[in-house]
């Protein structure tokens, strides 16, 4: 079996079998059309498979054409889980959340996998690529893989291998993004590093499933922590009439010792808010505390309370309220320049603002209405920060700094400024720094 799949994998015979068709699935299928693969995409949303079968893409930075080209060389998509037994591999890009305790939802992949188990047979190799804790490879997938006689390592072949995206940056893709890869077996890691190596300019073979997992949270938690960090020197700072941007910007010149992190309004994207908090619950099975994890979490899910507060003091000194006052929040993304909108904390503002009282309003040119969430839900559109909308505001939050946005006009009309990004250098009565 091993041989057998090897060789449909190097030589590109292989269908490739892409399961989630988001901000990861979908660049990891352009990429193994690019080199020659068929691939079969499945995804649960009907809407979804209706347009990338119509060559339409739902991600503003992948092209509707690269999904055309991808319809005319090999790649479909469907919501029949049946089909999966006529692929070679399966590639799982769900998303792993947490639920309302902060504990790991794992139901989308422990859902899918059972989806899929009625329809594997020899031959095949499953890898996991949403983020999660260490062991659920070997202790939530392989039991359910095996369920039907196959045996890992010999009849079916599995491998971990983290996602690792960063939408909308231009100077990485998927194939010169390295990536760590890690089998049940030796015989699945033989598999995985050649499922991943025609693709990937360098794969990370490490040395099982557990490492591969625990090396995706190290990446994240790493940034996490720090960003913690300086969000922390931000409140100090700022108690202490310190611009922490300005610390920031003269620190980085030291060109040893030293990396820069940058404030915010809280965390967001589908990895740092969420991912710290796979491995704090799963280290409570060992005994142990992560205090230095849950404290960075800790102040980084406070930074929207201290964007309000700076809203509130801005306002007070205008006599207002927020109680009452028109807000537009610019940016509802979680990141500049994307429409990803994931865990952004511009929602969780959106959310506050509304709470206390506030007619909130929302500017994002990549994002012009707000779409269906699981947990959020407003009626709006994107309002057009023309000089007469932008004057209309009491206040206007910068939470996510485009490169779209027009920051003179901005500064020009806009009542009541709180900057959350350090966008705005020169002091001003109108500007809040938060």
């Amino acid at each position: 079996m091993k041989d057998e799949l090897l060789n449909k994998l190097n030589n590109k015979d292989a269908v490739i079998g892409i399961v989630g068709l988001g901000y990861v699935g979908l660049p990891l299928m352009l990429r193994y059309i690019e080199v020659g693969y068929q691939v079969l995409g499945f995804d649960i949303d009907p809407e979804k498979v209706d347009a990338l079968n119509a060559g339409q893409s739902y991600i503003e930075h992948i092209a509707s054409d690269t999904i055309s080209y991808a319809t005319q060389n090999g790649f479909s998509a469907t919501t029949d889980f049946s089909q999966a037994a006529k692929v070679d591999a399966l590639i799982i890009c769900v998303p792993t959340p947490l639920n309302k305790y902060r504990e790991p939802d794992l139901s989308f992949v422990t859902d899918t996998t059972d989806s899929l188990v009625p329809y594997l047979r020899k031959g095949q190799v499953f890898s996991l690529e949403s983020t999660t804790y260490p062991g659920t490879t070997d202790e939530e997938l392989a039991p359910r893989l095996e369920k039907n006689g196959l045996k890992v390592g010999e009849d079916l072949f599995l491998v971990y291998s983290p996602e690792r995206e960063d939408p909308g940056n231009p100077d990485f893709v998927t194939r010169t993004i390295p990536k760590v890869c890690g089998g049940m077996t030796p015989a699945c890691q033989e598999i995985g590093l050649a499922l991943y190596g025609q693709v990937i300019d360098q794969v990370v073979p490490v040395s099982s499933t557990r490492a591969a997992e625990m090396t995706k949270l190290l990446e994240n938690i790493h940034r996490a922590v720090n960003i913690g960090l300086v969000n922390e020197m931000k409140v100090v700072a700022d108690k202490m009439g310190v611009d922490i941007h300005e610390v920031i910007r003269a620190a980085a010149t030291k060109p040893f010792g030293f990396v820069p992190y940058y404030p915010g309004p809280g965390l967001g994207g589908h990895c740092i808010p969420i991912d710290p908090f796979y491995l704090t619950w799963k280290a409570r099975e060992y005994g142990l505390h992560t205090r230095f994890i849950e404290l960075a979490g800790e102040v980084n899910s406070s930074m929207p309370d201290f964007v309000i507060g700076k809203v509130a003091h801005a306002l007070n000194q205008a006599k207002k309220s927020i109680n009452g006052s028109r807000v537009l929040v610019l940016g509802i993304a979680y990141k500049k320049n994307v429409d990803d909108m994931r865990e952004s904390p511009s929602v969780e503002l959106m959310e506050k603002l509304q709470e206390l009282g506030a007619e909130v309003q929302y500017s994002d040119p990549h994002i012009p209405h707000f779409p269906k969430m699981r947990e959020h839900h407003f009626d709006l559109g994107s309002v057009e920060p023309s000089a007469q909308n932008l004057a209309a505001f009491d206040c206007v939050i910068l939470a996510t700094d485009h490169d779209r946005f027009d920051y003179d006009a901005i500064r020009a009309h806009a009542r009541l400024i709180i900057d959350s990004r350090g966008k705005y250098l020169d002091p001003d009565a109108k500007i809040t720094k938060a």
